[in-house]
């Protein structure tokens, strides 16, 4: 038997991520004096078989995805009777196809290959039109700022602001009071866009900005990011977990 269920934040927790303790779990929040389970880390399925081994899903304090606050989740309920019914006719099927197995001896068979006819194959260099774009290094210097104010972004609101260009490797915390960063990329050298990604705690943020290969001097390209805050999406949410059981008549009606 499958049961669904949503998730829901019933009571929106103020304490930062930031100022909790990690734990094996998630994090430990000093002022409540309880876990939080970070479940945005987890898959549909792993986030399913937590809830379903967890008997007080009431007192349940997590950190979610918003994008999880949209989805639906399928725990599978089968009862010890189902389990065991199971696994005898599964016993049964397996003993009965080892039992034929033995009685049958495995028929021979007998596989004619065609003769390779020399006139249908041609031997020579093989010959092929590829395009190849050239790819570069470059460090990209600059600083990040919020489009309004022309500062940095208030880092109260904003912590560990961490800046990614076109998937660099590297992690690269901004410059909490510049808003200054250096980061190496790769870049091909036809491109003439950037892609860009600004992490904080719980805000997020993906874009492309305009690239333009000429201004790349020495390998350096020196460039400033200005980012509408607005456009910051909220990532994460913590506090006391709801779960939503769906009722399957209802939802097949």
């Amino acid at each position: 038997m499958k049961k669904k269920f949503t998730l829901e934040i019933k009571n929106p927790c103020e304490e930062k991520i930031s100022n909790m303790k990690t734990n094996a779990n998630g994090f430990f929040c000093d002022s409540c004096a309880k876990n939080v389970i970070d479940l945005s880390r987890k898959t549909n399925s792993e986030v399913a078989k937590f809830l379903s081994e967890t008997k007080d899903q009431n007192n349940i304090c997590a950190r979610l995805k918003t994008s999880q606050l949209e989805e639906e989740f399928e725990i599978n309920t089968l009862s010890k009777i189902s389990n065991f019914k199971y696994a005898a006719i599964a016993a049964t099927v397996l003993l009965t196809t080892n039992a034929v197995g033995q009685e049958k001896q495995p028929a021979k068979t007998e596989i004619n290959c065609p003769k390779p006819n020399p006139q249908q194959n041609i031997l020579g260099k093989v010959a092929y039109n590829s395009t190849v774009e050239k790819v570069i290094s470059i460090t990209v210097k600059g600083k990040l700022l919020d489009q309004k104010t022309n500062k940095p972004l208030n880092s109260k609101t904003y912590p560990n602001l961490i800046l990614t260009i076109n998937g660099s490797q590297s992690t690269i915390k901004i410059n909490p009071k510049t808003g200054e960063f250096s980061i190496p990329i790769l870049v091909s050298e036809g491109s003439k866009n950037l892609m860009i990604s600004v992490n904080s705690d719980d805000y997020y943020l993906s874009k492309m900005i305009p690239f333009n290969m000429k201004s790349v001097k020495k390998n350096v390209l020196l460039q400033d990011i200005r980012i509408d805050i607005s456009e910051l999406s909220k990532m994460h949410i913590a506090g006391g977990l709801g779960v939503n059981y769906i009722d399957s008549k209802k939802s097949n009606s």
